[in-house]
């Protein structure tokens, strides 16, 4: 079980992050490619994924196993509503922590050599973890974030709501089917014997998709202890993704325009070479697209060390929100 205590100071610093965060999502997805790991509501979700995603999950699984300890520099403690960003943090974590963490991983579980070369910093291993983070991303996670994103803003603008007319006793205590809030503490079903004393610090609460089959914190907190619980999608929640509004979308802007906006969305401050790599084009046709693009309003371009960089409009993210 784990047992948060809260002060009345703790209750006034609850705050339900009104994105959902890439590295989290990540984490919590790579536990639910074990069919037996989860229920009927990822059964499509898993049958997308491409076979050439095997090895990535190989090696991501060596880190993050379907239950256990999982390091916790993977998901970092800032704020991250886009992969690349966390990406950078995880890639920066210092040494000392990427000691600690898997020297913690290895305490319960035999850790095979590329972690043990990833406590030492060691170039190489950072190296492989980025790109089969970003392979793994792409073709697991990305594809289905405006419908993880239309999700998580629902679960929030309902908690918002039940906060205003119950108190955030209220939210707390319907986080999970196991939530139990009996004041000061909260109680939720957890693997382990966990005790959480915020001491003022509040909580962050993380609403993820992909978090199954209950709430998950860190092992160790940072400043401001989080607390990630789940959406809870209901059917097969990803025909969101792609389906009808997809459709539209690509009849309105052309399949690869279509693209390319959404490859701005999911990367931002992508530059053209990135742009074209990630879309399956050349930066020529990368350049052209976002040009009609930046005409209509939908992304902004701007200039960095001699690169060109895109973004989402807000009239771009309007329209992908459909």
């Amino acid at each position: 079980m784990l047992r948060i205590h809260f002060s009345d100071a703790d209750l006034m610093r609850v705050r339900i992050l009104a994105e959902p965060d890439p590295m989290w999502e990540v984490l919590l997805s790579l536990h639910l490619t074990t069919p037996t790991a989860a229920d009927r509501r990822f059964d499509g979700w898993r049958r997308g994924l491409p076979t050439r995603l095997t090895r990535p999950i190989s090696i991501l699984r060596t880190l993050s196993r379907p239950s256990g300890y999982s390091p916790d520099f993977l998901t970092p403690s800032e704020d991250v509503t886009d992969f690349g960003t966390g990406l950078d943090l995880v890639l920066s974590t210092p040494r000392a922590r990427l000691r600690d963490d898997i020297t913690q991983l290895a305490a319960g579980t035999r850790v095979a050599s590329w972690p043990a070369d990833l406590a030492d910093g060691n170039v190489q291993a950072l190296k492989l973890l980025g790109n089969t983070l970003r392979t793994y991303h792409d073709e697991a996670v990305r594809p289905h974030w405006e419908a993880i994103r239309r999700h998580v803003r629902a679960d929030r603008r309902k908690r918002a709501e039940l906060a205003v007319t119950h108190g955030f006793e209220a939210v707390l205590a319907t986080l999970h089917p196991s939530a139990r809030w009996r004041a000061p503490v909260l109680e939720l079903a957890y693997p382990v014997k966990q005790e959480l004393v915020l001491d003022g610090s509040g909580l962050t609460l993380v609403p993820s998709v992909f978090s199954w089959p209950g709430p998950i914190s860190l092992l160790r907190q940072p400043d401001r202890p989080v607390l990630v619980y789940p959406v809870s999608p209901k059917g097969d929640w990803t025909a969101d993704s792609a389906a009808g509004y997809d459709r539209s979308l690509n009849s309105l802007l052309g399949h690869t325009r279509a693209e390319v906006l959404r490859v701005i969305a999911a990367l931002p401050r992508v530059n053209t070479t990135e742009l074209a790599r990630a879309a399956g084009i050349s930066p020529a046709s990368a350049s052209q697209h976002t040009s009609v693009l930046r005409e209509a309003g939908l992304v902004t371009t701007g200039r960095s060390k001699g690169s060109a960089f895109h973004e989402l409009s807000e009239r771009g993210s309007f329209l992908l929100r459909g």
